[in-house]
């Protein structure tokens, strides 16, 4: 039987190909946009901009990673559809991603998810299955499930999905090649990593941190493990698009090289960023947008020019009011 090198205290350094990264990106924008980078309007402990990845097609920069997995394909699995699993982001991509590729999609989505998000999958042509969260993480991890059928898109997982994600790393260095630090959500990686992966392959000097929600830090507590952990206690909450239960193997491998830290954001914290960002500059961010851009609010990432990646604003308006009019 094969150890897992990391269970020994050693640990697989993974890599995402510099090759693959520009590859995706020449097509990554027959289906996605370049979004803008702009000044936070707000003084806090550094020099905040906002990637507004919520400006995607899909509201998300789940269709950067969704196109390239989908496109790259072989026809003969794509002709039999697609299928993935979700709360609510990858979903959009995949299914905006296989309209585009004129096939079938499926999408296993937590029944927990906001209801704009399966609004939106059913829009897109999706087809819905509802399941409980540790339903659908184990799907995640078993890469099957009775109900679905067809290629599997992983929505954080595989190097075709990271790498499309990559560009948007490469156009933050565009934009403001000076950058010390970026922070991303981490739900499963794919953003963070992706992001980290492209900064590498341009030999570019700033660290790359993941945010995670206090209620749902398994890559913090990897980190000080050495080793993939399962968060105990884990807790659902507005911030539903990054906090997964554990960090899968293959992730870890490329997360404790390529990443600086994980920095961990209470849920007021990032509920006050949300509105920060929501009165200074008119921008709605759901909760892994937020918990960014608390991250950066905290000091941690330092005093220099940081990034917070608004990685999405798929949330319920209702409930985003009821969030950012408390007191």
């Amino acid at each position: 039987m094969a150890t897992n090198p990391a269970s020994t205290g050693q640990s697989n350094q993974r890599n995402i190909p510099a090759a693959l990264i520009d590859e995706a990106r020449g097509h990554v924008y027959e289906a996605a946009l370049r979004t803008p980078l702009v000044r936070l309007n707000y003084d806090g402990p550094a020099d905040i901009y906002l990637k507004l990845e919520c400006l995607q097609p899909i509201g998300s920069f789940k269709i950067r990673g969704a196109w390239n997995a989908v496109r790259l394909l072989p026809e003969e699995q794509r002709r039999r559809g697609v299928w993935t699993v979700s709360a609510g982001n990858a979903a959009q991509g995949v299914a905006l991603a296989a309209r585009r590729a004129g096939v079938p999609c499926k999408i296993l989505m937590i029944d927990a998810a906001p209801q704009a998000k399966f609004d939106a999958v059913r829009r897109l042509g999706g087809e819905v299955v509802k399941a409980s969260y540790d339903q659908c993480w184990q799907a995640l991890a078993d890469r099957a499930h009775p109900a679905m059928t067809g290629a599997f898109i992983h929505p954080f997982e595989d190097d075709a999905f990271i790498a499309g994600n990559a560009s948007a790393g490469l156009e933050i260095i565009e934009d403001l090649p000076d950058v010390d630090c970026v922070v991303a959500g981490f739900g499963g990686g794919g953003l963070s990593c992706g992001i980290a992966a492209a900064l590498k392959a341009r030999e570019h000097k700033a660290r790359v941190f993941a945010a995670e929600p206090e209620t749902a830090a398994p890559l913090a507590l990897s980190l000080a493990a050495g080793s993939p952990q399962k968060f105990p206690n884990w807790q659902a909450s507005f911030v539903d698009g990054c906090g997964g239960k554990s960090v899968f193997p293959r992730m870890w491998d490329l997360a404790h090289h390529l990443l600086a830290g994980s920095i961990v954001s209470t849920l007021e914290e990032t509920r006050k960023a949300m509105r920060i960002v929501a009165e200074r500059n008119r921008v709605i961010a759901e909760g892994a947008g937020a918990c960014a851009v608390a991250a950066g609010l905290s000091g941690k990432c330092g005093s220099g020019k940081v990034v917070c990646v608004v990685s999405g604003g798929n949330i319920d308006l209702a409930k985003f009011s009821e969030l950012v009019t408390q007191d």
